[in-house]
């Protein structure tokens, strides 16, 4: 279904065209004039619209100016019974999809609809594909024999069937957004956008308007109105990735959109209804951070109805040797120079199934793809793995800790503590934060806020 606007000063065309394009399934607004359609515009944004030229006041051409000063990407058809060489030149120079001389034939008129209509969807579905390129492979990109994993292969069989919010938890590099992937494009809406938003790592402003989209003038740099992923995900799927690190103001208004199904661009002044399955992912405790007010509990409780836990790559060690095995012809089918990887030999496979994993498989397919570079061996053996990994202290579940006699002050140690590792990261990173928040596992915007606590203190 599209939004088109239809702008005609003579009511009968005004009527006609409203129950034609009604009975072709699309959201028809109309306009009397060009003042009307000018508010329309400014106020929504159309798939299409269909605007005479000739009309008292404001004409068409002003209203054709105007739709690509604010919404560029919005298709417009020149309607005229006053046809003239300039006028249409002019209003092809301007942007007008087609010009048409009344009186017209529907069958024509729909044809060129409907050929507008597509250009409009391809711009769409380019826009999409400009921010990733998705691989509709269902289960494909899966692997795993453990019985954690077919625990999860079930699941997601049974979610993708519903339109239920799933919430996904699991540490970073586990595959939650390839149980996103497989979850939509298993489901009925696998035709449908899949659209992955990284909350983590965009500030909160900038966050807001790329989920909601935003209207011409509502803040600096907003040049033109624009649609907001939630509504390019619409009739799919969105995958809101790190929703922990969203700000309780932004919590509130996703809270809004899991409840309603609907939601008001930035700077706008209409509800917006959508048709998205939304899926959230967490490599955090939401529960605890609930129990810390980080998170909004009413949020957590709407996003959790389906929860799916993926377990660490140390907990399915299993599946190791698979996964090794995968990436290896992965990477070795991509590099024609040189002699390819066939093989680990036992010391190398036994490192790889003891090693603790902390960045989980996302980190087994960053060494093997490394190792099929800089081996020159057909096998890999031990000393090829990198001394960083093979000097790898994982890090303690509890840190050891003891209680004096007398008691202690555990709010004033924890802010000790939190204050010296966000000091030393920053050593070892030679001051560059992003680099300092990987080492402790925080999204950018997580430390930054940590660090001010005591900068600002």
């Amino acid at each position: 279904m599209s939004k088109i606007l239809v702008v005609d000063d003579e009511q009968s065309m005004r009527d006609f065209l409203a129950i034609m394009l009604k009975k072709d399934g699309h959201e028809v607004v109309t306009a009397e004039n060009g003042s009307d359609a000018l508010k329309a515009v400014q106020a929504e944004i159309f798939d299409l619209v269909i605007t005479d030229v000739k009309m008292p006041g404001i004409d068409g051409i002003e209203v054709l100016k105007t739709i690509k000063d604010v919404s560029s990407e919005t298709v417009v058809i020149m309607v005229t019974a006053f046809a003239t060489t300039e006028t249409a030149i002019e209003a092809m120079k301007l942007g007008a999809y087609d010009y048409i001389i009344k009186p017209f034939k529907v069958d024509e008129l729909k044809l060129i609809i409907g050929n507008s209509l597509e250009k409009r969807h391809l711009i769409k579905e380019n826009i999409l594909l400009k921010r990733e390129i998705t691989s509709r492979a269902g289960f494909k990109n899966f692997i795993g024999k453990s019985e954690p994993m077919q625990k999860v292969f079930s699941l997601i069989t049974q979610v993708a069937a519903t339109n239920s919010t799933v919430l996904i938890m699991g540490e970073s590099g586990t595959g939650k957004e390839l149980v996103a992937k497989a979850v939509h494009f298993n489901s009925p809406r696998k035709g449908g956008p899949f659209v992955t938003v990284n909350c983590g790592a965009l500030p909160e402003t900038l966050l807001e308007s790329e989920l909601f989209g935003y209207m011409k003038g509502s803040f600096t740099g907003a040049t033109s109105n624009k649609q907001g992923l939630f509504e390019s995900a619409n009739g799919g799927t969105i995958f809101l990735d790190e929703i922990s690190a969203t700000t309780p103001a932004l919590q509130v208004k996703l809270l809004r959109v899991l409840q309603e199904r609907e939601f008001m661009r930035v700077g706008g002044t209409t509800a917006i209804r959508v048709d998205v399955h939304i899926i959230a992912a967490s490599n955090k405790d939401l529960q605890a951070e609930v129990a810390k007010g980080a998170f909004r509990e009413d949020l957590y409780y709407r996003l959790n109805v389906i929860p799916i836990s993926l377990p660490p790559l140390r907990d399915r060690k299993e599946d190791i040797p698979i996964l090794a095995e995968f990436f290896l012809g992965k990477y070795a089918r991509k590099d024609d120079a040189g002699v390819r990887i066939k093989r680990f030999d036992a010391e190398a496979m036994k490192f790889l199934l003891n090693y603790q994993w902390p960045g989980n498989v996302r980190e087994l397919e960053n060494l093997i793809e490394r190792l099929v570079i800089m081996t020159r061996d057909d096998t890999m053996h031990l000393a090829d793995i990198p001394d960083s990994m093979k000097n790898h202290q994982p890090c303690p579940d509890v840190m050891p800790v003891d209680i004096p006699v007398e008691g202690m002050d555990l709010e004033l140690l924890l802010e000790n503590t939190e204050r010296a590792l966000l000091r030393k990261a920053l050593e070892r990173s030679g001051g560059v934060k992003t680099e300092a928040a990987k080492l402790l596992g925080l999204s950018f915007r997580s430390f930054r806020h940590r660090l001010q606590k005591y900068e600002n203190g």
